[in-house]
């Protein structure tokens, strides 16, 4: 697949999100996914549909397998996040977002 067809189905997912489609969203997320289970767009967007459609697990899945971008890292660290809590993983939950936090702003400024 190139990067234009790739930018094409992210863009069509999102077209489908913002007119109140996820079911076809989802689709068009899986499949690039599937493409690549590397791809760090199509893994944020997928594991937010997932949590939507109460899927924790898979969306831990589906993020932890991805390579996601330096200005997506927010998102997937508060999607991780949001899915262990969900999962009933607290401890874990909190270790993730600490850890992000850490990333960010060092051990003495992670507000946690």
């Amino acid at each position: 697949m190139t990067a234009d067809e790739r930018q094409f189905l992210l863009t069509a997912a999102w077209m489908f999100m913002r007119h109140g489609q996820p079911a076809r969203a989802r689709t068009v997320c899986e499949a690039l996914v599937e493409e690549d289970s590397r791809d760090g767009v199509a893994a944020v967007a997928l594991a937010e549909l997932m949590l939507d459609a109460g899927e924790a697990t898979r969306a831990v899945e589906v993020l932890r397998a991805a390579d996601v971008p330096p200005e997506l890292s927010h998102a997937a660290a508060f999607l991780e996040t949001r899915a262990l809590r969900n999962g009933g993983r607290n401890r874990e939950a909190a270790n993730r977002w600490s850890r992000y936090l850490e990333s960010r702003k060092g051990s003495e400024r992670r507000w946690m």
